[in-house]
């Protein structure tokens, strides 16, 4: 494999990523040629949500070939376009051999939620101190318990009933609402949930918890949003500030008298606005906070 690697102004970085594709790049990707500089710039946007830029101000784009010769060629039929004016070619590399099965698993090791609550990859081993596992491995979904988001909502599932007695459960029956890999299904289910549904938008998130839930050998249902059907003593939705505000209505309507809405993927600077959101229907206030996060809550009214 060979890598070729390009600078270009934001302008060009659409352009230049489609002719690199069409000239047969098995990848194409994109970062900030000034990162880790003083003119690094912060590029990002919201799931669903166009992003604001295509590229940075200054662009490394870097191409993928299977040969040596393809870069090269690549290189020079760009070169000579109208429309490479202003980028540059900064060479042709080879990319060593590795083995990216174990290069991969290497950046994954076990999380601990709590001392005795851990999220351990199938490839390790549970530490001897976790009293409760989830089996995940990175996925097509998002969720293995390493972003602050998923960590507070673990912790407050674990907290809600430590003994992981069923019977004595104050989770009672749960929605995962955008439920991504399954990871707060599953967690609700091992600490004694009575019924778990998991719903998401994503086809691959929805088969993604089908798989990690009889991995971890839990009982949930998984499926779309229309599967959420009547009230819930827990509901829990970690997505992100924008469609927690217009999801507002729907997620409050689906929390029993007595029951418990547990919000995350909120700013700690977009509380105040959630707060305000959700003001017609629950009273939300900040329960935890981590590494700029906050994980919002709210009980209703019996």
């Amino acid at each position: 494999m060979f890598e070729l690697k390009l600078l270009c102004p934001e302008a060009q970085v659409e352009t230049i990523s489609e002719a690199l594709e069409a000239l047969d790049a098995l990848s194409v990707s994109v970062e900030d040629a000034d990162a880790h500089t003083e003119a690094e710039q912060a590029l990002f946007g919201e799931p669903g949500m166009p992003p604001p830029k295509d590229g940075w101000q200054r662009s490394r784009l870097t191409a993928l070939f299977a040969q040596e010769d393809q870069a090269k060629e690549a290189a020079a039929l760009l070169a000579a376009q109208d429309f490479f004016q202003g980028c540059e070619v900064l060479g042709a590399v080879v990319v060593p051999e590795q083995d990216w099965v174990r290069l991969t698993q290497s950046q994954f090791a076990p999380v601990p939620i709590t001392p005795a609550f851990w999220i351990v990859p199938s490839w390790h081993e549970p530490p001897a101190e976790a009293q409760a596992v989830i089996r995940l491995d990175p996925g097509l979904a998002f969720g293995t318990g390493t972003h602050p988001t998923t960590r507070m909502c673990l912790q407050w599932v674990a907290a809600a009933n430590s003994t992981r007695n069923a019977s004595d459960s104050v989770l009672g029956r749960v929605l995962d609402y955008g439920c991504g890999s399954g990871i707060l299904a599953i967690g609700a289910a091992k600490f004694g949930a009575s019924s778990v549904d998991a719903v998401d938008i994503d086809p691959a998130a929805v088969q993604a918890t089908g798989l990690n839930a009889e991995a971890n050998q839990v009982r949930l249902k998984a499926g779309l949003p229309d599967q959420a059907q009547g009230v819930y003593n827990t509901v829990l939705a970690n997505i992100l500030a924008t469609p927690l505000k217009v999801l507002a209505p729907l997620l409050c309507a689906h929390v029993d008298a007595g029951g418990y809405l547990v919000l995350a993927g909120i700013l700690a600077r977009q509380a105040e606005e959630l707060t305000e959101a959700y003001a017609p229907y629950l009273t939300l206030s900040v329960a935890d906070e981590q590494e700029g996060w906050v994980l919002m809550t709210a009980q209703k009214p019996r």
